[in-house]
């Protein structure tokens, strides 16, 4: 390929320092607030569950915050991640359009996830945490908190979505592979998924499921700290060092994007690429409009409210304000499972009610139609949720075609969907349908 086509930075260019969008923002963000007493939370009411070095990092004022070096030498396995321009979509398209993806797709976990899962470890390591509980939809963020707690020497239990727990069998042997205790939530580990067993004993599960069975693990079993892949401030922290090496890349590029695009669930790989950009237009460095794309059966940033919610079902975790469908909602089973989420992350949801922001929501068949012909033009299958991003980019592009208009679109492949075939294989065999939402 032509070395112009890729866009590499060197090992000791990887971002030093995560971005923290938070001091940005040109209108204070609410806080969140505490279930019992509706009073803003403090760090006791946190480190219930969090380690202190963490919560910190959550309610942190610093715009920057400097990557530990034990973190970076694990980051080092896979970052920095590369560039590339997607010349044979553009092809394919015949598009005037200039298509460029961030690859995050090269972690040993296969996703962007580990970006947070590596410092959450290493700070729960330092914290003196024995063992972590969390949730997993589709199983990249277990994966990769499995593997982060290999590396530091931690014990992992994880409650994984029913549905993909049957839909992604390979996921949850990856994570048995590096170590971790993996359960079908609801589970009968837990008080709360007795509960809902007993209501339903055909319930495939949800992310707010999982979370109330994760968070009472944790606050049961002693030595044991929570850990969660998406939607709180210092996982969105984390995700920052995609777009630092996105902008670095761009300029290597010679371009500046017109158009983002990331997949949207809870929001993690989309403020990942998306908040280092923000920070640019807020000062005036920017234009480009910055687009998050969610499936339209699971539509919060499109279709939900924007208010107080809990990130739960069990309303155990304090009240975040954000765009909610609301937390009995129950996702339909689609094989996008890490986008199946009712609320998206506050700060992206800040970000959208700003303006800062917008979002698309698209049908299951039309991301799988998309997530193959990028396949099939470049060779790379990408996972169900980062299709999103390609289904709307896509769009975009077959826009400037119609349009005779040549822009720069930038967008996140967040994973790679090799562990995720039997999904394609319900597309490609024709079994795969449109859930109820989607229209």
């Amino acid at each position: 390929m032509n070395k112009n086509l890729q866009f590499h930075l060197r090992a000791e260019e990887m971002p030093t320092h995560w971005y923290n969008l938070l001091p940005d923002f040109p209108e204070p963000m609410p806080p969140p607030l505490h279930p019992g007493t509706k009073q803003p939370v403090g760090l006791a009411d946190m480190t219930a569950i969090f380690p202190e070095n963490l919560v910190m990092q959550e309610m942190s004022p610093d715009r920057y915050i400097e990557i530990p070096q034990e973190v970076r030498e694990v980051y080092a396995l896979y970052r920095p991640t590369p560039l590339l321009r997607a010349v044979r979509l553009e092809k394919t398209l015949q598009t005037p359009a200039h298509i460029y993806y961030k690859y995050e797709g090269v972690s040993p976990a296969g996703s962007h996830k580990p970006n947070t899962a590596i410092p959450q470890a290493y700070y729960n390591k330092l914290a003196g945490t024995k063992r972590l509980a969390t949730e997993t939809g589709a199983g990249q963020w277990g994966s990769s908190l499995a593997m982060a707690c290999s590396v530091f020497g931690l014990e992992c239990n994880i409650y994984m979505v029913k549905v993909s727990f049957h839909q992604k069998p390979y996921r949850k042997l990856l994570m048995q592979t590096y170590g971790a205790t993996v359960h079908a939530s609801p589970s009968t580990e837990t008080e709360f998924g007795r509960k809902v067993l007993a209501a339903d004993p055909d319930s495939n599960g949800s992310l707010g499921i999982a979370i109330s069975e994760a968070i009472e693990d944790t606050v049961k079993t002693p030595g044991t700290k929570y850990a969660l892949g998406s939607v709180l401030n210092h996982v969105c922290l984390h995700q920052s060092v995609i777009g630092e090496e996105t902008l670095r890349q761009m300029a290597m590029a010679g371009e500046s994007p017109d158009v983002i695009f990331g997949c949207a669930g809870g929001g993690s790989n989309f403020a990942g690429i998306a908040f280092p950009f923000v920070r640019e237009k807020i000062a005036g460095r920017a234009k480009c409009r910055i687009v998050g794309v969610e499936p339209a059966s699971c539509p919060s940033l499109t279709k939900g409210e924007l208010r107080y919610d809990f990130g739960d079902t069990a309303e155990t975790t304090p009240l975040m304000m954000m765009y909610t469908l609301g937390h009995q909602f129950m996702p339909p089973s689609i094989h996008a499972g890490g986008l199946r989420y009712h609320g998206m992350a506050p700060m992206v949801s800040h970000c959208k009610k700003l303006g800062l922001i917008e979002a698309v929501a698209v049908p299951q068949m039309k991301v799988f139609a998309a997530g193959v012909l990028f396949a099939r033009s470049e060779g790379l299958v990408p996972a169900p949720e980062s299709s999103h991003a390609i289904a709307a980019v896509i769009d975009e592009a077959i826009r400037c075609r119609e349009e005779n208009q040549k822009r720069v679109l930038v967008f996140n492949l967040s994973g790679n969907g090799l562990l995720d075939l039997a999904a394609y294989e319900s597309y490609l065999t024709g079994k795969m349908h449109e859930t109820g939402n989607d229209d």
